[in-house]
């Protein structure tokens, strides 16, 4: 797919834009710093509050980072009876812009890094070439800063660059300043004696720049412009110019013009997912639960506390949302269907029952070649999962009288999959409803077992042998959930623990007896016995 890096996207943004619009459904697939362990959150969750609770909190969960964001656009071809692909693949670094931008800390996991090393991940696109981005509020944080900024001027039009505290008298300069800011003082005294020139002031501490400025504004009120820059290695330095009222004023304009230009640039990346949103278009994943609420947290708003808060925020961000492993996992596609991994389930959609698929990428897009398995590169995941959707919502087609060959994205029969997202190993809540209340399943026929710290599970399948096919599910090293066949089971399976356990307390105190009485019998011994 095409590789943005931050001075790609700027340029290009616009394809973007134009790729989403145009397109009748959309793909995306997210790389992150730290593989999701779904073993470690998933034992104790015995409801939707609690599993969404555990995803959000375990291990910082939400410090992870979402570092390389894949998207694709897919649009029919009714002519040619075809798909056309584009594919984006974008790179993403949180990038402080200035110092009063978020300066993000994330969490990382040396296995997750080396395996994305193996598989040709390039770390360089994201550290030196990322795109930066910035959430809903603190966009807003900082363009309120940068307005306070414009509106600090007093009565004689002094221009916004000027520190908000700068004084309306002679500053007080600590001592082991006062030779540096002399100096300096020195040398604009004799630009302003001067037609016109400028003054680069060697770089300095943010301390010794506010003293600058507060000074300057006060001995020069006009006829100095003074702006903060930066050099190649981000070291900051002034330069102090000798200007009329009138360049000034234009020097002003230009300040605030890149300003506003810079602000505009961090929100970078987020760009993207506002036009998505905006778009309302049907968005595609594989098991994307934790796609969308990475996406939401670091391009739009921090999580919130309450399930149902996070409902809302996610169908106002994403108004249509489709997982492809909830839909293989639902009938009729799981019957026909073993395994729902992405990679194998692209593999079982090339075979029968389902049709081959028309798709190409778009002029001027790169190709992707399955054949070849780029997975774990997000560009490519996210092209997968729009072919997977599509075999998948041409298959429904077959069984209308007569059958279609092609289902749109917005046709009535993938609407029982919208808007439902996959849970892993929850064996009763196969899906997170963000349009309503979620299942609320009978456990009835569910036991909880605790055992030896030894047993296994085949131990448990032993023990359950005359109930026929359970499930079994591990909460820690000594106790289980097992669900039984059938509900009227369950009195019969507790009658059978109870049995046993009395079974073994009997054997323990049995087992006592003995050792005391053989205790006895050695003890009374002689040694010549």
């Amino acid at each position: 797919a095409e590789l943005f890096s931050f001075v790609d996207f700027k340029g290009s943004l616009n394809i973007v834009y134009e790729a989403i619009e145009e397109a009748d459904f959309l793909a995306i697939d997210g790389e992150f710093s730290v593989f999701h362990k779904c073993d470690k959150f998933d034992k104790k969750t015995n409801t939707m509050i609690e599993r969404y609770q555990k995803l959000k909190k375990l291990e910082h969960s939400m410090d992870f980072l979402l570092f390389q964001f894949g998207l694709c656009s897919f649009k029919y071809n009714y002519t040619e009876s075809k798909y056309v692909m584009k594919s984006f693949n974008f790179y993403v670094f949180p990038k402080p812009f200035n110092r009063t931008s978020p300066d993000i800390k994330f969490v990382c996991q040396s296995s997750s890094i080396d395996f994305l090393a193996s598989q040709g991940f390039d770390f360089n696109k994201v550290f030196c070439d990322g795109i930066a981005y910035l959430n809903k509020e603190e966009e807003r944080q900082l363009r309120e800063q940068y307005e306070e900024k414009r509106s600090q001027t007093n009565g004689s039009g002094t221009p916004s660059f000027i520190s908000p505290n700068a004084a309306k008298g002679p500053v007080i300069i600590p001592e082991e300043h006062r030779n540096f800011i002399d100096k300096v003082v020195e040398k604009v005294e004799d630009l302003s004696k001067e037609e016109k020139g400028t003054i680069e002031v060697e770089p300095c501490t943010g301390f010794q720049r506010k003293l600058l400025y507060q000074t300057l504004n006060w001995k020069y009120p006009k006829g100095i412009h003074v702006e903060t820059l930066e050099t190649e290695k981000k070291e900051r330095y002034l330069v102090i110019s000798k200007v009329d009222e009138e360049e000034r004023k234009r020097k002003e304009q230009q300040k605030q013009e890149k300003e506003k230009e810079e602000l505009n640039d961090a929100v970078g990346f987020s760009k993207v997912i506002h036009a998505i949103s905006k778009s309302g278009k049907l968005v595609v994943g594989h098991n994307m639960l934790l796609d969308v609420m990475h996406t939401i947290h670091q391009f739009y708003c921090s999580l919130p506390e309450d399930l149902n808060d996070f409902k809302e925020v996610t169908l106002c961000v994403f108004p249509r949302l489709l997982d492809t492993k909830l839909m293989a996992s639902t009938h009729p596609f799981k019957d026909i269907i073993n395994n729902t991994s992405l990679a194998e389930l692209e593999k079982r959609l090339k075979e029968a029952p389902f049709k081959s698929l028309l798709v190409e990428s778009a002029e001027g897009f790169p190709r992707y070649d399955t054949a070849s398995e780029q997975l774990h590169e997000a560009g490519y995941d996210a092209y997968i999962t729009g072919l997977c959707f599509i075999s998948m919502a041409n298959f429904l087609g077959s069984f209308l009288s007569p059958p279609k060959l092609h289902v749109s994205a917005s046709s009535n029969l993938i609407e029982p999959f919208f808007n439902k997202l996959f849970l892993m190993r929850v064996m009763d809540i196969p899906y997170l409803n963000l349009e309503g209340p979620d299942l609320q399943p009978k456990r009835d026929h569910v036991l909880h077992v605790t055992f030896p710290k030894q047993w296994k599970t085949s131990d448990l399948y032993q023990l359950f042998s005359a109930f026929g096919n359970i499930q079994v599910s591990w909460i820690d090293d000594t106790s289980a959930f097992v669900a039984l066949s059938q509900p009227e089971q369950v009195q019969i399976g507790k009658k059978l623990i109870l049995y046993l356990l009395n079974l073994h307390r009997q054997t323990i105190q049995i087992l006592k007896c003995l050792c005391l009485y053989y205790k006895g019998r050695c003890m009374s011994k002689q040694p010549s016995d």
